[in-house]
């Protein structure tokens, strides 16, 4: 073997007019994978079920063997995506028929902020990470959790937020990051803090190390009021 052979490198034992060939099996590819979306009835990525998900990657893996690989014929690309297809209104169908299949399959959504306070059962449950939480709620423009009337975690992995009046919130966790929202095991000054664990609020005096009276949980962080001022 020679290094740097550059024949070898770019098109090793291949013509120069298999790249058209490439280009041309990349376009089949594309008009499959677009053709799945637009028969399904799907707009975005954002809509995808678990199970459309898992559709789409394996119509994706098919789509890219066909692009690269000379061996792999067009036709058996074709039948995946048709059995898909396929598989995809039969799944649809029956999971119109049947709530639990479709519970099943689509999942529920799950409440995970009520009246200001985390759902404890439904976080340890979903195993979601609290950066990645407060960075959701921080692009729907929330301040801290006593905003937050109701908040559902959907199927689709978006979070639908209900929010309490301006007059009717309550003090709540921030959801800055840990830079702007110090963490304390024991408060330096007389304050109403709020629980890091599960949101609740109460008011602890300076140097006192409190434990949550609703989850027994031992870090606070200073509990905001209002939201800010935009």
């Amino acid at each position: 073997m020679i290094a740097f052979d550059w024949q070898r490198i770019l098109l090793d034992d291949f013509p120069v007019m298999f790249l058209g060939e490439v280009a041309f099996r990349a376009v089949f590819a594309f008009a499959v994978v677009f053709l799945f979306l637009k028969i399904s009835g799907r707009r975005g990525i954002r809509q995808l079920s678990l199970f459309e998900l898992v559709m789409i990657l394996t119509l994706g893996s098919a789509a890219g063997d066909v692009s690269f690989y000379e061996d792999v014929p067009l036709l058996p690309v074709a039948m995946v995506f048709a059995t898909l297809l396929l598989l995809y209104r039969f799944t649809v169908f029956a999971m119109s028929h049947s709530s639990r299949l479709e519970n099943w399959m689509e999942g529920k959504p799950v409440t995970i902020i009520k009246d200001g306070l985390y759902e404890l059962n439904s976080l340890d449950r979903l195993n979601i990470s609290s950066d990645e939480f407060f960075m959701e709620l921080r692009q729907q423009s929330v301040d801290h959790l006593g905003q937050i009337r109701l908040g559902i975690l959907e199927t689709d992995g978006d979070v639908s937020l209900f929010f309490y009046s301006t007059e009717d919130t309550k003090p709540g966790l921030s959801v800055l990051p840990p830079e702007h929202r110090p963490v304390y095991e024991r408060v330096p000054a007389s304050d109403l803090y709020a629980c890091v664990r599960c949101g609740n609020t109460q008011r602890l005096e300076g140097q006192q190390h409190g434990c949550c009276s609703r989850c027994e949980h031992g870090s606070w962080s200073v509990a905001l009021t209002q939201p800010r001022l935009r």
